[in-house]
C-alpha cells in the first residue's frame, strides 16, 4: 500500500470526455447502462456539469478531434462502424449551456490552432470566457497537424507564433480599464485605451484590435500535450497545465521533470506551477471482486475494431497490414516493434503480442492505465503516480457514461478526502478556473512569471509606456 499522510498535496481532478460515444473505451456505447450516445442532447452535458460540480470536481475537459481515425486499413470504416470517436460534435457549442447551469466547475475544451486564424479563435474564446464568467480553460495548443504536414519542429514554430498573437489580442489590445460605461457622457469605451496589435510574422498577419473586451481571465488557462523536444520547450514557456497519457508512471516521469527544469532555467518560471494531469480510467467496486466483475462485463462490449482504429490513429502505424496471429515484436518495422515492446513492458503476463492483443490492451481506457479495485486500491494507484511521475492530478475517463463518474463520486472521492488528497469545496466558490486551479483568490489572469503576463496592458498605463512584446 502506498504511504499517504493527512495533509498530502491535494489532487486536481478533471472528468475527461468528448462529444462522441465511448471516447476512450470504444464500443461501450452498446452497454445497456451507458448513455454516451446521447451526446447530441444539451441536457446530457448540463446534467454532467451539475453532477460533477456537486462533487467539487475541478473541471470537465472536453477533448476534440478534427478528423476521423483513418490509418487502420487506410480508411475510416472501422471508426465509422464501431463509433470510435466518430461522429464527434464541436465542444465549444455546449460550454455556455454548461456554464449557465453551474457556478464553480471549470470547463476545458480542445481547440485547433491549425484550421482557423488566431483572430477568430481569440474571439470565440473570449466570448466563452465572458459567458462562463471565467470558468474556461483553453487547450488550443493540442492540435497542430496540418493536412499537408509541415515538418514537426516547424509546426511548433507556427504554434509559438500563434499563441503570441493570442497573447497580444487577449492582453495587449485593450487596457484593463478601457470599458467605462459612462452613461452621462455617452462613452462605452475610451478609444485611446484600445489599440491595434499590428502583428506581421512568418505565419500570421493580424492587425487587430481584438473585437472583444477583456474577459474575466483574459488569457484562458492553457493546457498542452506533447513530449517531443520541441513540444517540451513549448510547454516550458507556455503551459500552465500538461496532459500526459501513458500506461506507467515511469514513462512520464523524465519528461515531466525536464519540462519543469526547462521552465525554471530558460523561462524563469517555478516548475511546480506547471500542473500535470495524467489520463486514468478507474473501475471501482465496493469489493475487489465487484470491480473485477465490472471489468469482465465491460470487456464483453469493448470494440477491438474501434480500439485498432484509435491506436493506429494515435501512433500513425497501420496494424491492418499484419496477420491476425503475427507476433508484432518480430516484424521488420522498427516503429511497430518499439511501440509494442513499450506496451509489453508493462503487461509482462502477455506471451504473444498480435494486433488483437494490442486492441484488447487499449480497448478500455485508451492510452492510459485502468485502475480496477476498491476505492482504497485505486487511491493507492493514484498515489504511486504522484510519487513516481510527479503528477498533480488526473483526467478521469469513463467506461460507462455517467455511471463511471458516479462511482468516482460515491466511492473514490470519500477515500481521497480521508487521505487528505482532495478538497472539501472549491477554493474560490464561483471563481474562475484559474483561481480554483491554483487555489488563489484573485488569480484570474496568468501568474506574473508567465509569458502572457508581460503582454498585459494594465489600468492607468499610457500606451506609449507599454509596448506590445514581439
Amino acid at each position: 500500500m502506498a504511504d499517504t499522510k493527512k495533509g498530502s498535496k491535494k489532487l486536481l481532478i478533471n472528468a475527461f470526455v468528448e462529444m462522441c460515444s465511448g471516447h476512450q473505451s470504444p464500443g461501450l456505447w452498446r452497454h445497456p447502462d451507458d448513455h454516451s450516445h446521447e451526446f447530441n442532447n444539451v441536457e446530457h452535458w448540463v446534467e454532467l456539469a451539475k453532477l460533477l460540480e456537486d462533487a467539487k470536481i475541478h473541471g470537465i475537459f472536453i477533448a476534440d478531434v478534427l478528423g476521423g481515425y483513418d490509418v487502420y486499413n487506410g480508411n475510416l470504416d472501422a471508426a465509422i462502424r464501431s463509433g470510435a470517436q466518430w461522429p464527434v460534435n464541436e465542444p465549444l457549442a455546449v460550454v455556455a449551456a454548461m456554464a449557465a447551469s453551474t457556478k464553480s466547475i471549470g470547463l476545458a475544451v480542445t481547440c485547433s490552432t491549425t484550421y482557423e486564424q488566431p483572430y477568430h479563435l481569440a474571439r470565440r474564446l473570449s466570448t466563452v470566457d465572458h459567458l462562463s464568467n471565467g470558468s474556461y480553460l483553453d487547450s488550443a495548443a493540442r492540435n497542430m497537424g496540418f493536412k499537408e504536414q509541415l515538418a514537426h519542429d516547424e509546426r511548433y514554430a507556427q504554434a509559438e507564433e500563434y499563441v503570441k498573437v493570442m497573447y497580444k489580442l487577449f492582453e495587449s489590445s485593450w487596457r484593463d480599464d478601457a470599458v467605462v460605461l459612462d452613461r452621462s457622457k455617452g462613452i462605452y469605451t475610451i478609444p485611446d485605451r484600445v489599440r491595434t496589435i499590428n502583428h506581421a510574422g512568418k505565419y500570421f498577419t493580424v492587425p487587430g484590435p481584438h473585437i472583444c473586451q477583456p474577459s474575466p481571465q483574459r488569457t484562458p488557462l492553457i493546457m498542452q500535450a506533447g513530449t517531443s523536444k520541441a513540444g517540451k520547450l513549448f510547454s516550458a514557456e507556455n503551459a500552465e497545465a500538461i496532459f500526459v497519457s501513458a500506461h506507467a508512471p515511469e514513462v512520464c516521469a523524465k519528461n515531466i521533470a525536464e519540462i519543469r527544469e526547462t521552465a525554471k532555467s530558460k523561462f524563469g518560471r517555478d516548475g511546480d506551477n506547471i500542473k500535470v494531469l495524467a489520463l486514468v480510467t478507474p473501475i471501482l467496486g465496493r469489493t475487489e471482486e465487484e470491480a473485477q466483475a465490472k471489468l469482465a462485463d465491460y470487456r464483453k462490449y469493448a470494440s477491438l475494431e474501434g480500439a485498432l482504429a484509435l491506436f493506429c490513429g494515435w501512433t500513425g502505424i497501420d496494424l491492418g497490414k499484419y496477420g491476425d496471429e503475427e507476433e508484432l515484436r518480430q516484424v521488420e518495422s522498427n516503429a511497430v516493434r518499439s511501440t509494442v515492446e513499450g506496451y509489453a513492458r508493462f503487461s509482462p503476463g502477455t506471451s504473444k503480442w498480435t494486433k488483437h492483443t494490442v486492441a484488447e490492451h487499449v480497448s478500455l481506457g485508451g492510452n492510459g492505465p485502468i485502475f480496477v479495485g476498491t476505492a482504497s486500491q485505486v487511491a493507492d494507484s493514484f498515489q504511486i503516480w504522484v510519487d513516481e511521475a510527479g503528477v498533480d492530478g488526473f483526467n478521469i475517463a469513463y467506461t460507462l457514461f455517467p455511471q463511471s463518474f458516479k462511482d468516482v463520486i460515491d466511492l473514490l472521492l470519500p477515500e481521497l478526502r480521508a487521505r487528505g488528497l482532495f478538497w472539501d469545496d472549491y477554493a474560490v466558490p464561483g471563481g474562475t478556473y484559474r483561481e480554483n486551479f491554483y487555489e488563489r483568490k484573485g488569480q484570474s489572469g496568468p501568474l506574473d512569471e508567465h509569458v502572457a503576463s508581460t503582454y498585459r496592458w494594465k489600468a492607468g498605463v499610457d500606451a506609449n509606456d507599454h509596448k506590445i512584446p514581439e
